[in-house]
C-alpha cells in the first residue's frame, strides 16, 4: 500500500494536467495522488470548512483574490520554491505573497486587453481621446453601431481607464504592501477618467442596459468597434468568427493603462499531514516546463511560468502578455470586498447618464472609506 494519500481538489479544467504527471511522482515517492474534482469556484469555501475539520485536501487549485481571506483563516501554508523562483513571472509570485509570505505556486496570470474589430478600426488609437474622438467618427460615418461597448458598472473592467487618468483604488505603502487608508476611487485622475465614461455615453459611443453577453455578441457581429475583454472571451469569439484584433491599451494623462493582474495557483493546507510531500509535488513535477504547458493547453492564458510566457506558441495569449505588461496584482487585501458594491453602484449611475462624475466617484469613495471603518 502506498506510504501516504495526497488529496488534490482541482476543477475539470486542471484535472487533466494534474492526472498526467501523477504517475511519475507516485512511483517515485511511493504516494498515492487522490484527485477529486469540484467547480473551481466551490472550492474556496469547501476548502474554509472542511480543513480544520481535517476533512481538506493537501493541495488545491484557486485563485488570487481567496488569498487574504484564507491566508487570515489560516489556511494556506507558506511555500518555499527554492531555486525554481527564479523560473516565475516575478508579479505572479507577488501576487500570492501574503504579509511577505510566499502562500501559492502560480501556474496563469490573467489580465484584459484592448480589443478593436480591424474592419472598422485601421490603428490603434494611441490615447483614451483618440479612442473618444475615433468612435464618434465610426458612429457618424455609420460604420460602427457603437464605438465602444462595455456593461454597465463593473470596476474591473475599467481599472484601466482609470488608470490612465491617475485613478486607484488603494495606494501602496513604501513596502509594496497595499495602504487601505489611502483610497483613491474619489481622487482627481478617478473622476477625469469618470468624466471619459460619461462623454463616451453622451455621445453615445457607450450605451446603457448591455450585459456581458450583449457587449460580447455586439462585438462579435460587428456592430461594436472596440471593447475591453480578457482571454476568456477568445474561445467564444473564435467559434463566432468574430473579427478582432488584441491590442496594448491606449494611454492617458497619468500614463500607461494599468489592468488588474489576476491568477491562479496551487495551495497547500497548512492542515495538511504531507505538507512536505504537497510541496514536494509542487516544486518538482509542477514547476516543470511540461507540466505548466499542459495547464496552459487546458485553459489559455498568460503562464506564471516564464518558459511557457515566453513562448505560449498562441499568438493572442502572446498579445495578452504585452497588454498586461503594466499590470497591477490586484489587490488581495480583506479590504478589497469593501470596494466593489459602491464600485459597481458608481459605474453604474455613470454609464445610465444620471449622475455627474464627481458626485458618483466621490460618493463612492465615502461609502468605501465608511464600509472599511466598520
Amino acid at each position: 500500500a502506498p506510504a501516504a494519500t495526497l488529496k488534490v481538489w482541482a476543477d475539470d479544467t486542471r484535472s487533466p494536467a494534474l492526472l498526467a504527471v501523477a504517475p511519475d511522482f507516485e512511483a517515485q515517492y511511493g504516494v498515492k495522488l487522490e484527485i477529486s474534482e469540484l467547480g473551481f469556484g466551490d472550492i474556496r469555501d469547501n476548502v474554509k470548512r472542511a480543513a480544520p475539520a481535517g476533512e481538506g485536501p493537501d493541495l488545491f487549485v484557486g485563485a488570487h483574490d481567496w488569498v487574504g481571506e484564507l491566508y487570515t483563516n489560516g489556511i494556506l501554508a507558506e511555500l518555499d520554491l527554492g531555486d525554481k523562483a527564479s523560473e516565475f513571472f516575478p508579479a505572479a509570485l507577488d501576487m500570492f505573497s501574503y504579509e511577505g509570505k510566499l502562500v501559492g505556486m502560480p501556474y496563469a496570470t490573467e489580465n484584459v486587453a484592448f480589443f478593436y474589430n480591424p474592419e472598422l478600426v485601421t490603428e490603434v488609437p494611441a490615447t483614451w481621446d483618440d479612442v473618444k474622438t475615433l468612435a464618434k467618427e465610426l458612429q457618424d460615418s455609420g460604420k460602427a453601431k457603437y464605438g465602444f461597448c462595455r456593461q454597465e458598472g463593473d470596476p474591473y473592467h475599467f481599472y484601466p481607464i482609470q488608470t490612465a487618468f491617475g485613478g486607484y483604488i488603494f495606494g501602496q505603502n513604501a513596502d509594496g504592501t497595499w495602504n487601505p487608508e489611502d483610497v483613491g476611487f474619489g481622487n482627481e485622475g478617478s473622476v477625469a477618467a469618470a468624466q471619459w465614461l460619461l462623454d463616451m455615453v453622451d455621445q453615445d459611443s457607450i450605451v446603457t442596459g448591455m450585459d456581458w453577453g450583449t457587449y460580447h455578441a455586439s462585438f462579435n457581429s460587428g456592430e461594436c468597434a472596440m471593447m475591453i475583454t480578457g482571454p476568456w472571451a477568445l474561445p467564444d469569439m473564435r467559434a463566432a468568427g468574430a473579427k478582432f484584433e488584441i491590442s496594448a491599451f491606449p494611454t492617458g494623462p497619468a500614463g500607461a493603462s494599468q489592468p488588474f493582474l489576476g491568477g491562479q495557483a496551487l495551495f497547500v493546507s497548512a492542515f495538511s499531514e504531507n505538507g512536505l510531500l504537497a510541496q514536494a509535488f509542487l516544486t518538482e513535477y509542477m514547476a516543470t516546463e511540461e507540466a505548466m504547458r499542459l495547464l496552459f493547453e487546458a485553459d489559455p492564458r498568460p503562464s506564471a511560468f516564464l518558459a511557457v510566457r515566453e513562448d505560449p506558441r498562441d499568438p493572442d495569449v502572446d498579445k495578452f502578455g504585452a497588454a498586461g505588461a503594466n499590470a497591477v496584482p490586484m489587490p488581495n487585501i480583506p479590504a478589497m470586498s469593501a470596494v466593489w458594491g459602491p464600485a459597481e453602484d458608481a459605474l453604474k449611475l455613470l454609464q445610465q447618464g444620471s449622475a455627474e462624475a464627481e458626485d458618483a466617484m466621490t460618493n463612492a469613495q465615502e461609502q468605501i472609506i465608511t464600509a472599511l471603518a466598520q
